[in-house]
């Protein structure tokens, strides 16, 4: 798998159902960065919903 350099990035958007740690029970730091944003919901829901409104504009 390859490793991405996330914090690098200008600005981040993380897809997740929940602020829950996963099944290591680990917080990931990322979330918690300045330049992290996070959209809950169901990842492919919420895609979806996120493409129809960019179509929209």
């Amino acid at each position: 798998m390859p490793i991405l350099d996330v914090e690098l990035a200008k600005h981040v958007i993380v897809n997740k159902r929940s602020m829950k740690p996963g099944y290591a029970g680990i917080e990931n730091d990322l979330f918690f960065r300045p330049k992290t944003s996070m959209l809950f919901g169901d990842a492919k829901k919420v895609l979806q919903d996120l493409i129809a409104e960019i179509k929209n504009v």
